[in-house]
């Protein structure tokens, strides 16, 4: 059965090999937010004959393809996530790395009024909050 990515491929005309349903399937499975050394370990787990070199190649052509969305979040490495038709924003705890994913409407309708109050209609946007948990933020030097 093929997975979401796959199909999303199939449809924006893309051929698939079989080393590209891999990595497709590696990234419609992942629950995290890989970067491309992670969805090459995790592909070799599957296919040992697939290069990095295959992987940095498949990755560039799905984003090029739009089926995935390189994400940024500051720590120095391109992290990758199945492009979604739900929008959805990420919180990244800055000690732990976890990438939680949320939504919130009244956060959607704030970016709209803003947006029109200086003149403009939204086309894109893209939020990304980051912290600590606040039990971990309060220890320490004064805080404990």
């Amino acid at each position: 059965m093929p997975s979401r990515l796959e199909q999303l491929c199939v449809e924006k005309g893309l051929k698939m090999t079989e080393q590209r349903r891999v990595i497709s399937r590696v990234l419609s499975d992942a629950t995290d937010h890989p970067d491309v050394e992670q969805v090459y370990r995790r592909a070799v787990e599957i296919d040992p004959k697939i290069s990095i070199a295959t992987v940095y190649r498949t990755m560039r052509l799905f984003e090029e393809a739009n089926v995935i969305e390189r994400l940024d979040f500051g720590d120095g490495r391109a992290r990758y996530e199945e492009s979604r038709e739900e929008h959805h924003h990420h919180l990244i705890d800055l000690e732990s790395g976890e990438v939680i994913e949320f939504a919130n409407d009244e956060i959607e309708l704030l970016k709209e009024k803003i947006a029109r109050q200086l003149g403009y209609e939204l086309i894109g946007h893209r939020l990304e909050l980051y912290g600590v948990k606040v039990n971990r933020a309060k220890k320490g030097p004064g805080g404990a």
